[in-house]
């Protein structure tokens, strides 16, 4: 995983999305710009931000996939070792990979630990960097993306997740009306989204308890600052409120 790049954000993983901030900042948006629409201007997540949140890379190769000559099947026994029955158009289950790769054995080969390796990479872009509204699924063709390591380690994985959460925010911003709310339905890594707001608006941060060693200001990636915190989990409204009206203007410009 750190050959992959990928190292970084594992300590992030963990983090949650806070359904009511997420909502208030969806409704912000504006596609055909790609930014928040706030009082005193428009501002936006830059790859800058990506790159010092998370410890991805935003220069690099394409993210790119190949479809394989292979069926999925057969691609998942070589890269996996192991495969589903229910392999419907390539699409697998999240908990049927953790599930079955939840501990690798202490007297595991270095083919077996690679795939182990591939199926933790794999859960985790389905299930975080390039989440779909199912939540609960991914699909295989992110499996080619770790099938090298070192090919891996040339992606520019940070303005993937970058250009991904951009269209799934555009998606959802479309699709909302004045009464509905997200809810879970959102695509996209929402742990950058709730990183970014609480770094650029203080004032809508958690309570932040640090535990352990004191996490400094120069952390790296910055975004460990925040574990573990207590988020707020209030309404859309009170983040609207503390958007649009509350301290509108603290917003903080250089992280």
């Amino acid at each position: 995983l750190v050959d992959a790049g990928l190292s970084s954000v594992l300590p992030l993983a963990p983090l949650t999305g806070d359904p009511g901030l997420i909502t208030a900042l969806v409704e912000r948006w504006r596609p055909e710009t790609s930014t928040f629409h706030m009082p005193f201007g428009e501002v936006t997540i830059t790859l800058e931000d990506v790159a010092t949140l998370t410890g991805l890379a935003i220069d690099g190769d394409a993210v790119i996939v190949d479809i394989p000559d292979e069926d999925w099947s057969a691609m998942c026994l070589r890269l996996l070792g192991q495969a589903p029955t229910d392999l419907g158009g390539g699409v697998i289950r999240i908990t049927w990979l953790r599930e079955t790769f939840d501990e690798l054995p202490l007297s595991a080969s270095p083919e077996t630990t690679e795939q182990y390796a591939r199926a933790y990479a794999l859960s985790l872009m389905g299930g975080v960097l390039f989440s779909d509204r199912s939540g609960g699924s991914v699909h295989l063709q992110y499996l080619l993306l770790v099938e090298d390591w070192r090919r891996a380690g040339r992606f520019a994985w940070g303005a993937a997740v970058l250009s991904y959460l951009y269209r799934e925010m555009g998606r959802s911003a479309l699709q909302m009306t004045a009464s509905s709310s997200l809810g879970g339905d959102f695509g996209g890594w929402a742990a950058l989204l709730m990183l970014w707001t609480w770094e650029r608006f203080p004032h809508t941060s958690p309570l932040h308890a640090v535990t352990g060693a004191q996490i400094t200001q120069d952390a790296v990636p910055r975004g460990i600052r925040w574990l573990p915190a207590q988020t707020r989990q209030h309404g859309d409204q009170f983040y609207l409120y503390k958007l649009w009206f509350d301290e509108c203007t603290t917003f903080v410009v250089s992280i």
